[in-house]
């Protein structure tokens, strides 16, 4: 009662007032930020008295209102008792205890009791509404919490997930599916009885209208008697009535398509074989659910949209989807592949010269020429200048067979195909065709890659695995190596670690060779037609790595690891046998360990990527397309992507489907090759990779300005059908689909290999790839001798670039840092050929060389303190290696002096670090003196991937962050603190930077040494946040976007980098309020770019009142428009009363800021769509707080309160069309303007 009172006499306006005054003022933290608190809570209620009244008093129920008997039900169960909802009994206890205070209260008890009885009552309340909020919940007797009513809102089962945004479906039925190869590309086969049922109410009305039966009921009966009328109409209702087929789980679009059904025989589904891929389907046992459309625009939508042979493309990256796989492919190959006689394998009719197809069709149907041989035939092909014309072809027998049935505009196929050289041939035939004859296109090829594997007869023997001859060669030249390893381990030349690594390294690289010579020696038995190496070369089935194992040696296994994102460790010891000659007891045993890992692993991976796709669905489910165009000047600059001055990804293919940002020049001849504003088709792109053109302006989702949404030029093409994208396509949907649906295909691909470590080999060498002049920069460098006692160069700066520069033209044809501690082969100027060595380096360990001659002092290096000697078990030989102290304060140090005692250099050491030289040694320049083992190989596999995936969408900081500069200049070391380094930036207007680094972590760059902003100090990872700040966000997008791009890449994964922008933009969407100015926003808040944006604008030429005068109406800190003031003023000036006084209002400043993909979700502006996705309850009291309106903008609120989705054909700009013929709509507008005519 009280508590409505206080709340009562609040004035929210005034209480504002104060708080922010407080909150601007205040100087301690803690009372700032409970200011902020109660302000934020006050605001809302502001907020939310714009649309209608919110009282804060409101907050407080008086009645507490009963739900509907059939949401807390009452069961009887049998045994006479009765089971109820946990509701009820929580109901009953709120009862029972608001009675006895009655009571209470009517016998005027004493105030103790009706305090306690007051609240048991309030805690009784409490429990109802939230359960689990409380340490004392309520329990059954069985012990278990009871279900409250936030509990039956909240999780995968509560109301939202379970009954708003899942539905059960009527009209469906599901069963096995089996391969249909006579199918048509656009057909399924539906069994009788399934269909039957399906279309009931369809039939049902045929045999009325046809006067078979009079009723419904007697109708329903010869249905289901399946009487062969019934079966005569089913074939008339089938037509024109595609259904949809599903295979769970649904990862993206393709998941649902719609066939036109024949009706079968038999229980089973029949299933297209070319429409797998899309469904990820295979016949082991999978079951298909089939649904049917039933209104007429439904209809119309699967057959326009959703038929199968309109989705060809798959809308993740553009490449045809339903490509021939496994027996096709066989065939294909097969029929195309080229074979020369030989002695004992004569081929029929090779070098005969034909002059049509149908004259090798006869020949080759009678027998007088093989499949394989090489011929010629006269035909249609483009020449140099891509015009059709008749020449003479040399080609094989399978491939003019195949030709036959390439649509003529696509010229004639002379290849081999295999499933990649397919799929580009489909995209091609696709682009210069059209999709109807694409898919009669596709329809043959399956007929003739399943008669051709037929007649091929492709099968192999124990035979067909062969072994190379050089295997025990290799693996005898193998273990004298390791021998020779251990030896100077024994010696103690080397350290343990060193050791494993390059005993790894040895095996790593023998596998290699093994590998090249085991296929080699495959692919040249019998010219080719080695039946393994056919399937593996035609892509049907199999990998290298397979058949390494089976004719190679089955090489390192991983040890199997909790799965962290390292990978794990390799044993050292390789398994030599391979599956053909049969492991060993202890092999076997080996490798079982990797396989069962492999199978734990998908397991738990599927939940993981799961999960992750239903977060980016969330987060950018309402992006849908609302504009053609925002009118925005800003864009991304895209060049080609190289990693190593190997040119990962081409400009051609990233910068294709998007739209210019200015108009393209060719810097040559000066022409336009595409306006600015329009797309860049193929053929453009093509154009301007070959141009000298390196880097393109593009429109980019990134950097659209739409208000709503995103608008068709920053987007771009639209990839699943090769067009521009539409009006109302939900983007967002098919972002959040195209990256989350390889994220589960990555991780179920662990278990295949069985573990074997797919480590790569160290790297320890830079080798020109060009012919060119070397130009070095800031390179600093000693004399030494190394262990051969030759005179070398060796680099002591950490930031050299080499760049080769071709000598005519000046254009740099690549650039490589140099790292530190490497031998140097060249110099600046120096000319340099192709695969010359440049520089070679330690791949196992970093080191650290003095840069003079002088005496070694050892400074806070003390055995047991600040290092322990390691003794090597099985040589005795003794290590020094730095640890961790407890003393901060003791830092280990080398400090090289003169033979005067006077200080040349000093040298810090980071923990892990090995001593190679010892006090009081006499060192010349160039000597190492401390090595630092990088860390032993790991292999990399998706295990690593799909948590870093999630860590870049989460935004996270890595565990172990690099400490970044933020400013260009140049590197002094300070003092230490507290066991962190201090590093001073001074750049050339003298501002001063100052950063800790952890003594544990190693320091990247040196005294002298010149950084650039954004270039980290220390090893590690840099995070996102730092990139934002320090680069701003166009850069720190374009960071998320390519380490994204560089997981799936890892994996051998396209996915167009749209996608991941559409993302990274929705993670981008918000600003953080830094000085709230005038306007209603907090200082720390959390606002919408354009809400921030419209906010800002609207105080442009407003004034606020400083000192309000005499006037009435105007009270100070209110803000009004210029004119307001003059006129307020006008009036004041004539009666002689003092001025108002006003200053000009000052906006809001604030920086963008990068949420996570689960942050971002929640704090969408729909509240609907929050509540949905996690923290139910907490976001529906803000929002009830705040007193939201939903727009219903996104596509999940309107699923949930059961509107039409606005994307697609509910896009709500088509709400107001209305449909007809042109003849009614001339008539409608000769009627208006008959009636316009009449007023007049």
């Amino acid at each position: 009662e009280c508590l409505i009172d206080v709340l009562n006499r609040i004035n929210l306006d005034e209480l504002s007032y104060e708080l922010r005054d407080k909150a601007n003022n205040e100087t301690s933290k803690q009372r700032k930020t409970e200011a902020l608190k109660r302000l934020q809570v006050v605001e809302s209620f502001r907020e939310a008295n714009k649309n209608r009244e919110n009282r804060p008093e409101w907050m407080i129920m008086k009645v507490i209102p009963v739900i509907p008997p059939e949401l807390r039900p009452l069961v009887p169960l049998d045994g006479g008792r009765f089971a109820t909802s946990d509701l009820n009994d929580l109901y009953r206890r709120v009862i029972i205890r608001n009675n006895r205070l009655k009571r209470l209260l009517e016998i005027k008890a004493p105030e103790v009791i009706l305090r306690n009885e007051k609240r048991m009552l309030q805690e009784s309340v409490d429990s109802l509404f939230d359960n689990t909020r409380k340490s004392s919940a309520v329990k059954t007797d069985a012990n278990r919490p009871l279900k409250s009513l936030s509990d039956s809102l909240k999780g995968k089962q509560g109301r939202f997930r379970q009954n708003l945004l899942g539905k059960r479906v009527d009209y469906s039925a599901r069963s096995v599916i089996v391969v249909g190869p006579e199918l048509k590309l656009y057909e399924c086969g539906l069994p009788k009885n399934m269909a039957a049922e399906l279309y009931k109410p369809f039939i049902i009305r045929k045999l009325i209208e046809r006067g078979i039966v009079k009723t419904v009921k007697s109708a329903k009966k010869i249905i289901d008697k399946r009487e062969p009328v019934v079966w005569d109409i089913l074939e008339n209702v089938l037509k024109g009535h595609p259904v949809l087929l599903n295979r769970a789980p649904t990862l993206h679009r393709l998941g649902i398509q719609a066939f036109q059904p024949k009706l079968i025989e038999g229980k089973a589904i029949q299933l297209h074989p070319l429409s797998c891929t899309a469904f990820n389907a295979d016949f082991d046992g999978d079951q298909m659910a089939v649904h049917l459309p039933l209104g007429p625009e439904a209809i119309l939508e699967a057959q326009l949209l959703m038929l199968a042979s309109h989705n060809i493309l798959n809308p993740a990256n553009g490449s045809p989807i339903t490509v021939p796989s496994q027996d096709m492919v066989l065939g294909l190959y097969y029929m195309t592949k080229a074979r020369k006689s030989t002695e004992n394998y004569k081929l029929k009719g090779e070098g005969l010269i034909f002059y049509s197809y149908d004259e090798v069709n006869i020949a080759f149907n009678e027998g007088i020429i093989d499949l394989n041989a090489i011929v010629k035939i006269r035909t249609k092909d483009f020449d140099d200048n891509g015009v059709l014309v008749n020449k003479i072809i040399e080609t094989t027998v399978g491939r003019i067979l195949f030709n036959q049935h390439v649509p003529e505009k696509a010229g004639f196929i002379n290849e081999v195909l295999t499933k990649k050289s397919l799929r580009g041939i489909i995209g091609k035939i696709l682009e210069s065709t059209s999709v109807p004859e694409t898919a009669e296109f596709l329809d043959k090829i399956k007929e003739m890659g399943f008669s051709f594997a037929f007649k091929g007869g492709l099968s192999f023997s124990l035979g067909d695995i062969i072994i190379p001859n050089e295997k025990n060669d290799l693996i005898s030249e193998a273990n004298d190596q390791v021998d020779n390893i251990i030896g100077n381990y024994n010696m103690g030349l080397i350290t343990n670690n060193e050791r494993y690594n390059q005993v790894i390294d040895i095996w790593t690289s023998t596998n290699a060779k093994l590998t090249e010579l085991a296929m080699k020696r495959i692919s040249d038995d019998q010219q080719g037609f080695n039946s393994v190496y056919m399937m593996l070369d035609s892509g049907a089935r199999g990998s290298k790595e397979q058949i390494r194992q089976l004719t190679g040696m089955r090489g390192l296994m991983a040890k199997p690891k909790k799965s962290n994102a390292g990978g794990g460790e390799i044993i050292e010891n390789p398994i030599l046998s391979n599956f053909k000659e049969g492991l060993s007891i202890l092999e076997y045993f080996i490798s079982t360990h990797g396989a069962r890992k492999g199978l734990a692993d998908t397991a738990l991976k599927t939940a993981d990527a799961g999960y992750l796709t239903r977060r980016l669905h969330d987060v950018a489910q309402d992006v849908i397309v609302n504009e053609v165009d925002c009118g925005t000047l800003r864009g991304l600059t895209i060049s080609a992507l190289k990693k190593n001055e190997e040119v990962v990804e081409s400009l051609s293919d990233r910068i294709e489907g998007r739209v210019a940002l200015n108009d393209i020049v060719d810097p040559i001849n000066g022409e336009t090759i595409v306006a600015a504003g329009e797309e860049i088709t193929n053929s453009d792109a093509l154009k301007i990779e070959s141009s000298l053109i390196e880097s393109v302006e593009v429109r980019s989702a990134l950097t659209c300005e739409s208000k709503k949404g995103i608008c068709a030029k920053c987007y771009g093409r639209n990839l699943a059908n090769g067009n521009m994208v539409q009006m109302g396509e939900s983007v967002g949907v098919i972002a959040a689909q195209s990256i989350g649906e390889p994220g589960t295909q990555l991780t179920l691909r662990t278990f295949h290999v069985g573990g074997i470590a797919g480590n790569i080999s160290e790297e320890n060498k830079i080798l020109a790839k060009f012919d060119g002049v070397a130009e070095i920069d800031d390179l600093k460098t000693v004399d030494s001798k190394d262990q051969d006692g030759i005179d070398v160069k060796i680099v002591i700066s950490r930031t050299s670039e080499i760049k080769l520069i071709e000598a005519k033209t000046g254009i740099t044809l690549s650039n490589n840092i140099i790292p530190y501690g490497s031998y140097i082969y060249v110099e600046n100027g120096q000319k340099i050929k192709k695969n010359d060595i440049v520089c070679k380096w330690d791949p196992y360990n970093g080191v650290i060389i003095s840069e003079h001659t002088g005496v070694i002092e050892y400074e806070n290096i003390e055995q047991g303190v600040t290092y322990q000697v390691e003794i090597d078990e099985q040589t005795g030989f003794q290590e020094k290696v730095i640890s961790e102290t407890r003393n901060k304060k003791l830092i280990p140090t080398l400090i090289i002096k003169d033979k005067k005692g006077g200080t040349l250099q000093s040298y810090n050491l980071p923990v892990g670090a090995h001593l190679i030289v010892n006090d009081g040694d006499n060192i010349s320049k160039g000597t190492i003196l401390v090595k630092i083992p990088r860390k032993s190989a790991k292999s990399g596999d998706i295990t690593g991937g799909l948590p870093r995936v999630t860590e870049l969408f989460e935004a996270r900081n890595p565990s172990n962050p690099a400490v970044v500069s933020e400013i260009d200049g140049v590197v002094s070391f300070g003092k230490i603190k507290r066991g962190n380094r201090e590093i001073i930036i001074e750049s050339k207007e003298g501002t001063i930077k100052k950063y800790l680094v952890k003594l544990s972590n190693q320091i990247l760059v040196q005294e002298n040494d010149f950084v650039k902003a954004g270039m980290p100090l220390s090893d590690g990872a840099i995070t996102p946040n730092d990139i934002l700040s320090i680069k701003g966000p166009a850069a720190v997008q374009q960071y998320l976007v390519n380490e994204v791009q560089e997981v799936y890449r890892l994996q051998g994964v396209k996915i167009n980098d749209k996608h991941f922008e559409v993302v990274v933009r929705q993670m981008m969407r918000k600003v953080k309020v830094d000085d709230s100015g005038d306007t209603s926003f907090l200082e720390g808040q959390l606002v919408h770019k354009s809400d921030f944006i419209e906010v800002n604008d609207s105080l442009f030429g407003k004034k606020v009142v400083v000192d309000a005068g005499d006037s009435e109406d105007i009270k100070t800190g209110q803000i009004i428009t210029a004119r307001q003031l003059r006129d307020e003023n006008s009036i004041l000036k004539r009666e002689d009363q003092s001025l108002v006084q006003s200053r000009d209002a000052v906006t809001a400043t604030a920086t963008p800021i990068l949420q996570g993909i689960t942050r971002s979700s929640l704090q969408t502006k729909s509240f609907i769509s929050a509540a949905s996705f996690q923290e139910t309850t907490k976001v529906l009291n803000e929002s009830a707080v705040a007193g939201k309106i939903d727009f219903l903008e996104g596509l999940k609120e309107n699923v949930i309160v059961g509107h039409k989705i606005p994307a697609g054909t509910g896009n709500r700009s088509f709400n107001d069309l209305i449909v007809g013929y042109k003849d009614e709509f001339e008539a409608l507008i000769n009627e208006k303007s008959f009636v316009t005519n009449k007023d007049e």
